[in-house]
C-alpha cells in the first residue's frame, strides 16, 4: 500500500509587514507543526490575510521567511482558499473544481470531482456557470476545489463565511474528515468553528499585531458544539479575544 508522504510543519520567522509605513506586524514568529491545524482569530484588519498571504507565498513580507521543517520547497504542496471564491465565471462548477489540473496540463479526475461536489452537497450542479449558483454555493465549488488539489498544507481564510449555520456545520466536519492529518493554518472570525477544527489557536491583536501564547483544544476533530472541552476552550478564547480589544 502507497504511504501518504509526512506533511511538513510550517515556520514562519520574524516576519515584518508595513502598509503604508507602519508595520502591520514585526518580527512575529508562529509554527504549524506537522499534520495539525492552527487557527488564527482576531480583528478585522489586524494583518491575518497578510499573514495567510504570505505564507501561501502571495505577499512578500518586509522582513523574514516562511519554511517548511523539512526544508523542501513549500508552494507546490499549499492548496489554498481565500475569502473570495475566485471562480473562472465561464467555466461551469466541475470544471472550476478541475482547474488546477487542467492548468498543470494533467487529465483531471471527473470522477473525484464530481464525487466532491456531491460531498459539500452540490450532487446535480455540476454543469453549473457561477452566475447560476447562490454565494454559498460558490463558497462549496471552490471548498471542493482545495480538497480535490489534496495538498499536504492547506491555507484557508474563512473558507465557510459565506454558509448558513447548518451547512457550515456540515462543511466543517466534511473538512475536518478529509484534511485529516494536513498541515492546515485556517483564519477564522468564529471562536466555535476554530474550535471545532484548530488543534492549536492564537489570537492576533495589538499594533503592530502580535500572537497571543497559544490555546490548545483537547479532542479530536471535528469536536461536537456542544463538548464541555470545546466549551471551556471557546470561553478561554473569548476572553483572550476580549483582552486584545482592551475590553
Amino acid at each position: 500500500m502507497k504511504q501518504t508522504p509526512r506533511p511538513p510543519g510550517l515556520h514562519l520567522h520574524g516576519l515584518t509587514l508595513r502598509y503604508e509605513g507602519r508595520p502591520l506586524f514585526e518580527g512575529l514568529e508562529l509554527t504549524v507543526p506537522a499534520g495539525r491545524c492552527v487557527a488564527l482569530l482576531g480583528a478585522s484588519g489586524v494583518g491575518k490575510t497578510s499573514l495567510l498571504r504570505i505564507a501561501a507565498g502571495l505577499e512578500t513580507p518586509d522582513a523574514g521567511v516562511v519554511e517548511a521543517d523539512d526544508g523542501l520547497a513549500l508552494a507546490p504542496r499549499i492548496a489554498w482558499m481565500g475569502q473570495q471564491d475566485l471562480l473562472y465565471p465561464w467555466a461551469r462548477a466541475l470544471e472550476n473544481v478541475t482547474l488546477g489540473s487542467r492548468l498543470r496540463g494533467q487529465r483531471p479526475d471527473r470522477a473525484r470531482a464530481m464525487a466532491l461536489l456531491a460531498a459539500v452537497g452540490l450532487a446535480g450542479r455540476e454543469r453549473a456557470l457561477p452566475k447560476e449558483l447562490s454565494g454559498g454555493m460558490r463558497q462549496r465549488v471552490a471548498l471542493a476545489r482545495t480538497l480535490y488539489e489534496d495538498r499536504p498544507v492547506v491555507l484557508m481564510d474563512e473558507p465557510f463565511s459565506a454558509l448558513d449555520a447548518i451547512t457550515r456545520a456540515q462543511m466543517q466536519s466534511l473538512a475536518a474528515k478529509l484534511l485529516a492529518g494536513r498541515t492546515m493554518l485556517l483564519i477564522t472570525h468564529d471562536p466555535l468553528e476554530a474550535c471545532r477544527l484548530g488543534h492549536g489557536l492564537h489570537v492576533m491583536a495589538g499594533q503592530p499585531a502580535r500572537l497571543g501564547p497559544a490555546i490548545s483544544v483537547p479532542g479530536i476533530p471535528p469536536r461536537a458544539p456542544d463538548d464541555a472541552a470545546l466549551l471551556h476552550t471557546q470561553a478561554e478564547l473569548l476572553r483572550a479575544l476580549l483582552a486584545g480589544q482592551g475590553a
